[in-house]
């Protein structure tokens, strides 16, 4: 009987931990927008939710501003602040004339708690936690994109992050320096770091930073029907994982909804899977939680399991990554970015190499005896005549020598030929008539 009272106890206690709930999340069928939530079923996310919806958990939304007003984000908010220099001090001033809606569209897909009576839009992690952190994209900010998402990354981490989404890509494959030391302060508070790859539609042919940087979990984008999108997804070899893309629903800032298309709603879905797989397992560190995100990870239709340039390793499976069970790692299964760091950065990261040996004693020079004094450089120093003059003068006579004994000789063979020649005289008398 102890044996059983015990048993039941530390399953109550395991589950108070993980943030297991065992009442269903209220659902009206009714709904049009929860039935066009398509990806939480497909992605199993409602199965999820029978183990944990996110308690516990913070989600830092690195974008442009969560809205205050919709009411899909009542008691969702926990902070927030501004790095653009364009909000205000809450981030919950939407940045940004053209963009201003899109960090309140990527924070009700992470974990957006619907409008009452189970209506409404629902995140995937509906009781974790959101940081807006406001940023300015372009002319819509004063301070430096780069330095706005330093200084971003380390307000998420030091208010409690323990999931941080980038909706984001600068089109390029290198970063600034400034974020190694932004993200390694991330990676090494245990924060899952979880990025968009970036769209082909929004002209990017390839995954540019930051999700080129190691051990950050880049997110692909895929269609309804789980094939890679043409227009809001692109391809490289630092994709970790694929999550819907296209027909994705977004609460605005305003309170109306949208329907929008990208990785930047790809990433946040992962986000809020990531912060499903945390509150299952408070214990388990972040390497731990990427590597069973990509683990659990079904192959895209027609790939096999394994790295794929427009998949990662495959689409995003939120019941097998909270309930699977799987190996422990040691290190991040996506890259070390400290390794890159000591490889790309070495001449700023390392000190200078230390002797491992005694100096070589060299004896020194024998000191000079006082400086040569001056003299015209009209006039010849004693090695100009030494190497110069003298030889030129030996080489002049010799040479003058041989001239003179060559022009005695010819003289001399010309005389003893004239003495050699036989007279020739005509004896007229004697010719015919």
């Amino acid at each position: 009987m102890r044996r059983v009272v015990a048993a039941a106890a530390s399953l109550v206690l395991a589950v108070m931990l993980s943030g297991a709930t065992t009442a269903p999340v209220p659902e009206d069928p009714t709904d049009s927008v929860r039935a066009s939530e398509y990806w939480l079923d497909q992605y199993g996310i409602r199965e999820a939710w029978k183990t944990t919806r996110g308690a516990g958990q913070t989600i830092a939304i690195i974008d442009t501003g969560i809205g205050r007003g919709p009411t899909e984000f009542n008691g969702a908010v926990a902070g927030g602040t501004d790095v653009s220099g364009a909000g205000s001090s809450d981030g919950r001033t939407p940045v940004g004339a053209v963009d201003s809606n899109h960090g309140s569209w990527v924070a009700s897909l992470a974990a957006s708690r619907g409008t009452g009576n189970g209506r409404g839009m629902i995140g995937v992690a509906p009781e974790a936690q959101l940081l807006s952190i406001s940023i300015g994209f372009g002319a819509s900010a004063s301070v430096p994109f780069t330095e706005q998402i330093a200084k971003a990354m380390r307000w998420a981490v030091d208010n409690g992050a323990t999931v941080i989404n980038l909706s984001l890509t600068t089109n390029t494959l290198d970063w600034d320096p400034s974020w190694d030391d932004a993200f390694m302060y991330a990676f090494d508070h245990d924060v899952v770091v979880v990025v968009a790859a970036g769209n082909r539609g929004s002209g990017t042919d390839r995954v540019g930073a930051p999700a080129t940087i190691p051990g950050v979990l880049a997110v692909g984008g895929v269609d309804p029907s789980g094939r890679a999108s043409s227009d809001a997804s692109t391809q490289g070899i630092t994709i970790g994982i694929s999550a819907p893309s296209e027909r994705l629903l977004g609460v605005s800032a305003d309170g109306t909804l949208a329907q929008w298309n990208g990785t930047s709603g790809a990433a946040p879905i992962v986000a809020g899977i990531a912060a499903l797989v945390r509150a299952a397992h408070p214990g388990m560190d972040a390497d731990n939680v990427l590597n069973r995100l990509i683990s659990t990870a079904k192959p895209a239709p027609g790939t096999s399991p394994g790295l794929d340039l427009l998949y990662g390793y495959g689409l995003v499976d939120a019941s097998r990554a909270v309930t699977a069970d799987v190996d422990s790692v040691s290190e991040n299964p996506l890259g070390s970015l400290e390794d890159w760091i000591r490889v790309y950065r070495r001449a700023d990261s390392e000190p200078s190499p230390t002797p491992t040996s005694a100096p070589v004693s060299i004896p020194p020079l024998p000191p000079i005896e006082g400086p040569p004094s001056a003299s015209s450089p009209l006039l010849p120093s004693r090695d100009t005549v030494l190497y110069g003059s003298l030889p030129l003068a030996g080489a002049t006579l010799a040479a003058i020598m041989i001239a003179l004994g060559v022009s005695a000789a010819a003289r001399r063979i010309r005389k003893a030929r004239i003495h050699r020649e036989p007279s020739r005289t005509t004896n007229q008398e004697s010719l015919p008539s």
